[in-house]
């Protein structure tokens, strides 16, 4: 399986603002979820993503 990646808008929950972000792809219980960090505060990001 090739390291996918995904470069988006993640909602930043500490800061309560959408971020622009480039993180990795990993499936987690069924799921597809792309993880990053915040730009500003180093907060870690979560998006779930639709399925392939």
């Amino acid at each position: 399986m090739a390291d996918e990646t995904y470069a988006g808008e993640f909602y930043c929950v500490k800061c309560r603002e959408k971020r622009e972000a480039e993180g990795d792809v990993v499936v987690s219980n069924g799921r597809r979820m792309a993880k990053a960090v915040c730009p500003v505060c180093g907060t870690k990001l979560n998006r779930i993503l639709g399925k392939a």
